[in-house]
């Protein structure tokens, strides 16, 4: 379809040029699971991009060479703070311009302009880019969520430079490991500051994870930043709190601010006759929002591959220990349930959103969010509560997810994996692209959350997420039903296309890369147009309350019974004499 025929509806025109939120940081999660606790031996970086109708776009950036003396520009990102439209950065478009290739080119709007600068270096890497830097060509990999902290909401200057969505950029630009990554990234914040909110970045090669943790700064310093080595054979989630603790100078596996402790000391949060720094009590407020916002989708990770554990679901406060940093999972894990780890609705718990009232006849999980309720994962965590819906990992208004797969075992073109899905988890199929590719398919990197059009994936995948709540146990399954053999094809494919781009490679790297190039679009678009027609499906299947099919049209279904008892239809019209008043 040709992009001047495809129809577009608007949403708002005060999306156009007004802000969509005043604070953008509305939840993520993230994990990290290295190669000694899975069963193939890869590293996985998996990052829910829970951002709401934000910029859904997934970018190549190609490699580059530069001349000596060039600078590189350093952008604001609207997803820290809210659009500043002065830097022409937007939720919608997070980026514009050409400083990151093609595939941000668009000269028919304003175009992005930079916070500051920092000196280029020869060469940078290709990489794919989200809402936040993700993976590159040397298997390089990246997740985000945002935490509350102390010093919140401080805007971009020159002596707060960087937000960690250019952090990251930067380091897939220049890195190859995850420890030079983490180094680079501290280097940056102690040099040119820190804006935005608190963060965690999840990095990680195919060999080594690290998570490092941030938190902007105020007039007096820039920054504050620690990271610390994930042991092999363990894993680390992250839910929108810190979750370093103790920062020990003689632990060689950790790394950290050289002003951190006299920053800490000034600021009237640490005193040396404490003891060792507190990293998460020192910087902020423990758990943001609402208790139990973060870490009961820690709770959750860490319960589904370590039951053995026998964690708790509840806690004494926002400050518990009883969730280690990292944990080793009962058994080795799959491919197939790091892709399940984040469509969760804490089904068969205590907590399963797919029953009770709220979930309705047909157990939806969503639990759609209102202006009664606390603002994103950065709220005030003292502030009144009425009341309060379960955080779950999938979430109804997460952007897009994606797990990135490191394989140490094959060149870096062909080990790395990002397996890329878009809107809600739950009900999205996850596509493989290899690293090795030159460019993303189209329906994949077209899309503008103000207008709905064909030719975009996510409206389609969105669509479908939208269409469930209609008869969510009916469409879920449904997805399902398609989701799941279209993945297990995936893994077919892949196990089959490491072959192939294995003996190129061989040969001529170049034929290698030109195969993955083709198998990654040729793959995406098929998941596209697949997902295209199951939505025209589930328009006529489930219209106006009914199952309908080719041979019977408007099989009724109704509500369960159980459900229809608690409602005012055990009371109905079902005789002529007036009711008695009660």
């Amino acid at each position: 379809m040709k992009k001047n025929s495809v129809k577009k509806w608007h949403i708002a025109t005060t999306l156009v040029t007004g802000l969509l939120f005043t604070s953008q940081a509305l939840a993520c999660t993230t994990f990290i699971i290295t190669p000694g606790a899975t069963e193939s031996g890869a590293m996985y970086v998996g990052h829910s991009d829970d951002g709401h109708l934000n910029d859904p776009r997934l970018v190549y950036v190609p490699a580059a060479d530069h001349q000596p003396g060039s600078t590189r520009p350093v952008y604001f990102d609207a997803t820290s703070i809210g659009e500043l439209p002065e830097y022409g950065s937007f939720v919608y478009r997070r980026y514009t311009g050409s400083d990151r290739g093609p595939g941000y080119v668009n000269t028919r709007v304003p175009q992005s302009k930079p916070v500051g600068f920092i000196p280029q270096v020869a060469h940078t890497y290709a990489y794919f880019d989200g809402n936040y830097g993700i993976m590159n060509e040397h298997q390089l990999m990246f997740g985000e969520c945002t935490n509350g902290t102390k010093m919140g909401n401080v805007k971009p200057s020159p002596k707060h430079l960087f937000y960690s969505a250019e952090l990251a950029r930067v380091a897939l630009e220049r890195c190859k490991t995850a420890r030079e990554a983490v180094e680079l990234i501290g280097h940056l914040i102690d040099t040119y500051g820190f804006h935005g909110t608190g963060e965690t970045l999840p990095v990680a090669d195919p060999k080594e994870g690290w998570l490092i943790e941030m938190v902007p700064g105020d007039d007096s310093f820039g920054g504050l930043w620690v990271a610390q080595r994930i042991p092999d054979g363990e894993m680390v989630v992250s839910a929108n709190e810190l979750r370093i603790r103790e920062v020990d100078p003689n632990n060689p596996d950790q790394l950290f601010s050289p002003n951190l402790h006299k920053v800490a000391q000034a600021k009237g949060w640490w005193k040396p006759e404490d003891g060792q720094l507190d990293w998460l009590r020192a910087v902020s407020l423990g758990e943001y929002n609402h208790p139990y916002y973060s870490l009961r989708r820690v709770w959750r990770v860490m319960d589904k591959l370590a039951p053995s554990l026998h964690l708790s679901p509840w806690v004494k406060d926002g400050y518990t220990r009883d969730y280690p940093l990292t944990i080793t999972p009962d058994h080795k894990v799959t491919r197939h349930e790091v892709l399940h780890l984040l469509r969760d609705h804490y089904e068969g718990t205590e907590f399963d959103m797919t029953k009770g009232v709220a979930a309705g006849p047909f157990g939806v999980p969503y639990r759609y969010l209102g202006p009664y309720e606390s603002a994103g994962d950065v709220a005030d965590p003292k502030a009144h509560h009425d009341g309060a819906w379960q955080r779950p990992l999938s979430v109804y208004y997460c952007t897009y997810s994606f797990i990135c797969e490191g394989r140490s075992w094959l060149p870096d073109a062909i080990g790395g994996l990002l397996w890329f899905g878009l809107s809600k988890p739950s009900e999205t199929a996850y596509t493989p692209l290899y690293v090795g590719t030159t460019k993303v398919a189209e329906p994949y990197s077209t899309a503008d959350p103000r207008y709905y059009t064909r030719d975009s994936a996510f409206w389609a995948f969105n669509f479908v997420e939208n269409w469930a709540a209609i008869n969510y146990s009916g469409v879920h399954q449904d997805i399902v039903d398609v989701r799941d053999p279209l993945e297990k094809e995936h893994f077919q494919a892949v196990a089959q296309a490491d072959k192939e781009a294995l003996s190129l490679f061989k040969q001529n790297p170049a034929a290698a890369t030109a195969y993955l190039t083709e198998f990654s679009v040729n793959t995406a678009q098929n998941v596209f147009e697949t997902w295209q027609n199951f939505a025209d499906m589930l328009i006529v299947k489930y219209a106006d309350g009914g199952m309908n099919y080719p041979g019977e049209l408007n099989h009724k279904v109704g509500y369960p019974q159980e459900w229809l008892k608690t409602t005012s239809w055990v009371n109905g019209p079902t005789t002529y004499e007036q009711p008695e008043a009660k």
